[in-house]
C-alpha cells in the first residue's frame, strides 16, 4: 500500500528530564498550570559557552511551554560586580536570539530580604556571629563529624536586633560580623549547618544603590526568596546547587504559603575540553595580559566565540546535540566545531585567499590583458549568486601549491608536464620558477590554455587539481589571524601544574601578507567566508577600509565527524 507522502516519518524527539517534569506539573495542574522561568547571572565577568546552555533551558522552556523567563541579576556581591558587565550579558543574551520578558536584579529585593531576615530574628530563627569567617568555617565540622555551635547562638533576640540595626548602619566594621541562620549543626548536609544570610560590605558602592546598604544577603538566601518574591515556578540550576536545594526550600518553608512555591530542579553543567570555564581563572588570562580581553577568539566567552566568528544557530545547534543530563562529562571541542561548519557550509561564500603567496606569472598571456570571470558563491546555495574575479598575466598562488623536484603523487603545479585548473579560470602547466640569491623561489612561470575557460566547452577538461589564485594588481592586503585551541592539554582544569603554564604557544599565528579577492574588499565585521581548501573565517573588529583582518573561525578538516 502506498504510504501517505504527507506522514511526518521524522521520530519524535524525546523531552529531556527537565522537561518532563514541567509536563507532570502542567498535568497536575501546579502553580496553576502557570511556567515562569528566570536566567539569574551574576554581573561579575562576562558570559561563557557554559552560561549559553543555561540561557537555552531557561528560556528554552518558557518558549515551548507558553511561558515566560525573566532576565534576573544576582548582584548581591558589589565587590566584584561592574555594569561592564550588566551590559554585555544582555548583548549576549540578544545576540543568541532569546528575549527576556521583564528585567529584573536581586538589588530590587534588598528591601524585601532584609525585612524578612528581621523576621528570622525576630522568630528565633537567626543571630549575629562575631567570629571570624575563618573561625567560622572550621566549627562546621565535617560530613561525618557535627559542628561546634557558636558561642554568640543564643544571644538573646533584642541583642540580635540591635546588633543587626548596628551592622545595617555601617556601624561595624567589615568582617566583625555576620547574620546567621539558626538551623542545625549536626546536620548531614553542611549547607544547613548556620549558613550565613547576610555579611557587611562598605568599601565597594553598589552598581544600583550606591552606598545606602552596608549589608548584602549571601546567594543561598537572596536566591530562592527572590524566585518566590518574583513569581517563579522552576527554578533552574546546574549540577553544583543540587546540596543546595534542601536549604532553599527550607527558607521558603519559613514564610512562604502554601499555594505557590518555586521548585528547584538541576541539570548537568557544560564542561569543555581544551579551555576553562571558571570566571576566576578567565579573569586571571585578561588581566594578566595573557590574552587580549575577553572577547580574544580563544576564549569560551560568548562574545569571544562571536569574534571567532561563531552563529548563535551554530552554538544553539551544539547545545541542542549535548543535551541535558544529570551526569557531569566533559564535551569534545570538536563537536562545537563541527557545529559551526555545519551551520555555515550552506551560508558562507567560497573566496579564494592566499594565506603564503608567491607570484605566477602566465607566459603566454598578453601582458596588461584583464579578463573578468565569474564563480558560483557557494555550489550548495544557488541563492548565494556568483561574483566576478579579476583575472590577468600575474596571479598569486600558494607557496605550497608548487614544488620543483616534486614527487608522483603531487598533482599540483610542478614544471614535470603536470597540468592544473586554476579556480574557475583556465588550465596551466609550469614551465619554471626563479629563486633569489639564498635559494629560495620567488617567481613561478607557467603557459596557459585558452581554450580551457571555466564556464566553455574546453573548461569540461578534468584535471587532477584546482588551485587557488588572486590577480596581483586587484589582490587586497589582509591580516590573518589562525587561531587554535587555547590549551595545549585537555583538562587543563584538572592538571596539578598552574593552568596558565598550559596555555597553547601556537594557539594565535598572524599572517601579515596575505592576499584575497577584491570582491571582499567592502566585507564587514563579523561576514563569513570560507577561504577554499583552508577554512571558515570571519572578518574582525579590527579591521579597517584599508586594513582587512580575517579571523579563522575553524578549519575545514572536520574530526568530530569521523568520530560520529
Amino acid at each position: 500500500m502506498k504510504e501517505n507522502c504527507c506522514e511526518n516519518t521524522e521520530p519524535k524527539k524525546s523531552l529531556n528530564f527537565i522537561e518532563q517534569i514541567v509536563e507532570n506539573d502542567l498535568k497536575e495542574g501546579l502553580n496553576g498550570g502557570r511556567i515562569q522561568t528566570r536566567f539569574p547571572p551574576e554581573p561579575n565577568g562576562y558570559l561563557h559557552i557554559g552560561h549559553a546552555k543555561a540561557i537555552c533551558m531557561d528560556f528554552g522552556i518558557a518558549e515551548k511551554y507558553n511561558g515566560v523567563c525573566n532576565l534576573r541579576f544576582d548582584d548581591t556581591n558589589p565587590v566584584k560586580e561592574d555594569v561592564e558587565y550588566v551590559d554585555s550579558i544582555q548583548e549576549d543574551i540578544q545576540w543568541l536570539g532569546f528575549h527576556w520578558h521583564k528585567l529584573f536584579y536581586a538589588s530590587d529585593y534588598f528591601q524585601q530580604l532584609h525585612d524578612l531576615a528581621i523576621r528570622f530574628i525576630k522568630e528565633g530563627k537567626a543571630y549575629v556571629d562575631e567570629q571570624s569567617a575563618e573561625v567560622i568555617a572550621q566549627q562546621k565540622g565535617t560530613p561525618t563529624q557535627a559542628g561546634i555551635e557558636s558561642p554568640y547562638r543564643n544571644r538573646p533576640i533584642e541583642e540580635n536586633l540591635e546588633l543587626f540595626e548596628q551592622m545595617s548602619k555601617g556601624l561595624i566594621p567589615d568582617g566583625k560580623m555576620v547574620l546567621r541562620a539558626k538551623i542545625d549543626m549536626g546536620h548531614s548536609n553542611m549547607h544547613f549547618r548556620d549558613p550565613i544570610m547576610y555579611r557587611i560590605i562598605t568599601t565597594h558602592p553598589h552598581h544600583r544603590t550606591g552606598t545606602q546598604w552596608k549589608v548584602y544577603p549571601m546567594y543561598d538566601f537572596a536566591h530562592g526568596q527572590s524566585d518566590y518574591f518574583e513569581g517563579v515556578t522552576h527554578s533552574i540550576c546546574t549540577l553544583e546547587f543540587e546540596v543546595h536545594r534542601p536549604l532553599y526550600d527550607w527558607y521558603l518553608d519559613q514564610f512562604a504559603g502554601a499555594d505557590y512555591r518555586p521548585k528547584q530542579r538541576e541539570f548537568n553543567r557544560l564542561n569543555l575540553n581544551y579551555t576553562v570555564m571558571s570566571k576566576r581563572k578567565m579573569l586571571q588570562l585578561v588581566q594578566e595580559g595573557l590574552v587580549a580581553g575577553w572577547d580574544d577568539p580563544r576564549m569560551p566567552t560568548i562574545c569571544g566565540l562571536r569574534r571567532r566568528g561563531y552563529t548563535p544557530e551554530s552554538i544553539r545547534s551544539f547545545i541542542d546535540k549535548i543535551g541535558y543530563t544529570k551526569v557531569e562529562g566533559t564535551i569534545d571541542v570538536s563537536l562545537l566545531e563541527h557545529s559551526i561548519r555545519e551551520d555555515l557550509k550552506p551560508k558562507a561564500a567560497r573566496v579564494c585567499a592566499i594565506l603564503d603567496p608567491i607570484k605566477l606569472i602566465i607566459t603566454n598571456y598578453e601582458e596588461g590583458k584583464k579578463e573578468i570571470l565569474v564563480s558560483e558563491n557557494n555550489p550548495e546555495n544557488e541563492e548565494l549568486g556568483t561574483r566576478e574575479m579579476i583575472f590577468g598575466r600575474e596571479l598569486y598562488i600558494e607557496r605550497a601549491d608548487f614544488m620543483e623536484n616534486a614527487p608522483k603523487d603531487f598533482f599540483r603545479l610542478s614544471p614535470m608536464g603536470r597540468e592544473v585548473r586554476l579556480k574557475s579560470a583556465y588550465i596551466v602547466q609550469a614551465t619554471g620558477c626563479k629563486k633569489d640569491e639564498y635559494g629560495n623561489i620567488v617567481e613561478v612561470y607557467c603557459t596557459y590554455d585558452v581554450n580551457t575557460k571555466s564556464g566553455t566547452e574546453g573548461g569540461n577538461r578534468k584535471v587532477k587539481s584546482t588551485i587557488n589564485w588572486v590577480e596581483v594588481d586587484s589582490a587586497v592586503n589582509a591580516e590573518v589571524r589562525l587561531y587554535d585551541r587555547l590549551f595545549s592539554v585537555e583538562d587543563p582544569s584538572s592538571s596539578e601544574e598552574d593552568f596558565r603554564t598550559l596555555l597553547n604557544p601556537d594557539s594565535l599565528k598572524v599572517l601579515n601578507d596575505c592576499k584575497v579577492e577584491a570582491w571582499l574588499k567592502d566585507a564587514k565585521p563579523l561576514a563569513h567566508f570560507q577561504f577554499l581548501k583552508v577554512g571558515y573565517f570571519t572578518v574582525d573588529q579590527d579591521s579597517t577600509p584599508n586594513h582587512l583582518v580575517f579571523n579563522r573561525t575553524v578549519s575545514l578538516k572536520d574530526t568530530w565527524a569521523k568520530k560520529v
